[in-house]
């Protein structure tokens, strides 16, 4: 990220950018570029199932829902998160888009948890994840780990908020991550250990402003 991108950024941080977009009625808390390349990405694998760990308010899940209801066909989104408060859920089942969404409560590394996972997947063929929940090392690695093996040569794995790195340290005062432990840090040890995946550089340089940078992974080997 270059100094002026990064300028940028980290004011709209301080002003709380994400949280001033919603989706279809539900709030997104996603910046509006990431989305679009989530768009393009949806487009052109057309996924019959997304994985997202992360709900908060449901926006991101009802954004992948309504792509895959424009594609037609019979794909769904599934939504992991340990805690899915009672509002958020009401809100998401009451949704048009619900049909084409599934909620599991629970932690994304807990292995029972990633079993249901791996069995509601079980007859997908074509599956994108996008990872969005917990953002230490530590964690994010055991999803990376985890949630590839559901991923196949040319799909995605996009890991969010790899920006955390590029911040100064001491930026997220009440949270667990901060430079040196975060996404990033967990995706650049993942890649180190497969040759499945590769970073989709020329998607983040047309995008330029993007909270995953270095986090767009390309299946590249099944």
């Amino acid at each position: 990220m270059d100094d002026l991108t990064l300028k940028w950024f980290l004011s709209s941080v301080e002003n709380r950018y994400s949280y001033g977009f919603s989706w279809m009625g539900r709030p997104i808390i996603q910046y509006p570029q990431d989305m679009l390349g989530m768009q393009e990405l949806v487009w052109k694998y057309r996924p019959d199932a997304i994985v997202e760990t992360g709900v908060a308010h449901g926006g991101s899940i009802i954004y992948y829902a309504s792509l895959l209801q424009l594609l037609g066909d019979d794909g769904w989104v599934l939504g992991v998160d340990i805690d899915i408060r009672q509002h958020n859920r009401e809100a998401i089942e009451q949704h048009p888009m619900f049909p084409r969404i599934k909620l599991l409560q629970g932690s994304s590394i807990d292995d029972g948890i990633f079993a249901q996972v791996r069995e509601m997947c079980r007859d997908r063929r074509r599956i994108m994840v996008v990872l969005d929940s917990n953002h230490t090392h530590a964690h994010v690695l055991r999803e990376l780990e985890l949630y590839s093996q559901l991923v196949k040569s040319g799909s995605y794995l996009v890991v969010m908020d790899t920006v955390v790195e590029e911040m100064p340290p001491g930026w997220f005062q009440d949270r667990p991550w901060d430079k040196g432990n975060n996404p990033k840090t967990a995706v650049f040890e993942f890649l180190r250990g497969t040759d499945r995946f590769e970073i989709d550089k020329e998607l983040e340089a047309r995008l330029q402003i993007t909270v995953a940078p270095d986090g767009w992974l390309k299946c590249i080997k099944d």
